[in-house]
């Protein structure tokens, strides 16, 4: 079996997100690389790190439990987001039940290691994105929330700007979590996290395990961007690649790098091996990846396996490691549609298959937990 081919089990309705007392490094040393040593081994000693901090003034405490409302800017695009703990204790029976949904597959060595280093550090270091197409009635809530007076805004180490509120009405935390009970949503970034906090419940049941910190973000309201993630094939020729390409039933040209690149929509792909350049245009793939395409169709008509699969966020990051005897695959960026329409009807896309952006700094908003 594939090791990343184990699918965790799905949570089931109604969606949860519970109310948490937050842990926040000082504006200050938020996404600054030195603070990761508060997080870093040994990961028994993190709790008592944080304390310190604390007692520094390096970290702080919120004084109560909140949902917060969590907004960050990057380069002109803002992300905002409700973060809390999602409840994983129930599992879902059959598909209709399912209120989180995985795009990928996981390994589960990878997933287990997370999990055991969050039960020595007692904390959910960073939330998982999940994205959804939220109700005009949860949008309207999180805007009146948004047009207050934040509790925290700053600039962070990256350039990041950061807004947090903190919810903690008692009529509001209800009406959320009645809205929020009906979504469905999907994971964008931290499958092995969200594998991770269903391994820690299934072993430590009735403790604060039965959750794990999650931020939920509106696609309809403040999106995220979802970009393609691009291969290297160390050990493979660039001719090798086009002619299984060709033999997958795609129309396979030679051409320019310009002409290449200027064709990289949604059913295109480009490859090069830094000299010359292939198009390649796959036939039927109205309701398939791109990313899916290559590796069920064109990968095992290889003459023999790459030595190594290298991933990429950029085009510029391929291409500068790309060369004879390690061709590049340029991927379109997936469609959230697409991708979304793809899990329901129960398919899965390739490791490394999609990279939702951006992301949040880490040490924003950090999660305490307590029990074992």
């Amino acid at each position: 079996m594939d090791v990343a081919a184990i699918v965790p089990p799905y949570v089931a309705k109604p969606f949860q997100l519970q109310p948490f007392t937050a842990v926040m490094l000082a504006p200050g040393r938020v996404g600054d690389p030195a603070s990761a040593r508060a997080l870093a081994r040994p990961y028994r000693d993190v709790a008592s790190r944080l304390t310190s901090w604390i007692d520094q003034g390096r970290a702080t405490a919120d004084d109560a439990p909140a949902l917060y409302l969590h907004e960050y800017t990057v380069e002109g695009l803002t992300v905002r987001g409700l973060v809390g703990a999602l409840d994983v204790s129930r599992r879902a029976a059959d598909a209709i039940d399912r209120a989180v949904w995985p795009h990928e597959a996981i390994h589960p060595d990878q997933a287990g290691e997370l999990a055991d280093r969050m039960l020595q550090m007692a904390l959910n270091p960073a939330p998982i994105l999940l994205v959804h197409h939220g109700s005009a009635d949860l949008r309207e809530v999180l805007t009146v929330v948004a047009d207050g007076d934040p509790d925290w805004t700053y600039l962070d180490r990256t350039g990041q700007r950061q807004r947090i509120w903190a919810v903690r009405d008692p009529s509001l935390l209800e009406r959320l979590d009645e809205l929020l009970g009906r979504t469905t949503c999907l994971i964008a970034d931290g499958h092995h996290r969200y594998a991770a906090y269903l391994r820690l419940q299934q072993e430590h049941p009735g403790t604060d395990w039965d959750a794990g910190l999650a931020m939920l973000v509106d696609q309809d309201d403040t999106p995220l961007f979802l970009g393609a993630i691009h291969r290297t094939l160390a050990g493979t020729s660039l001719g090798e690649l086009a002619d299984a390409a060709d033999g997958a039933g795609a129309e396979v040209r030679h051409g320019t790098r310009s002409e290449a690149l200027a064709v990289l929509d949604s059913t295109h792909l480009a490859l090069t091996d830094g000299y010359t350049w292939v198009t390649v245009a796959p036939q039927g793939l109205e309701h398939r990846a791109a990313v899916a395409w290559l590796h069920e169709d064109v990968l095992p008509r290889l003459p023999r396996p790459p030595v190594r699969v290298d991933h990429h966020h950029s085009v510029e990051e391929a291409l500068a490691v790309a060369g004879p005897g390690r061709p590049a695959i340029l991927l379109p960026s997936p469609d959230f549609e697409q991708v979304k329409d793809l899990v329901e009807a129960g398919g899965l896309l390739p490791e490394k298959a999609t990279s939702f952006q951006p992301k949040p700094s880490l040490g924003v908003l950090m999660r305490p937990v307590n029990g074992g």
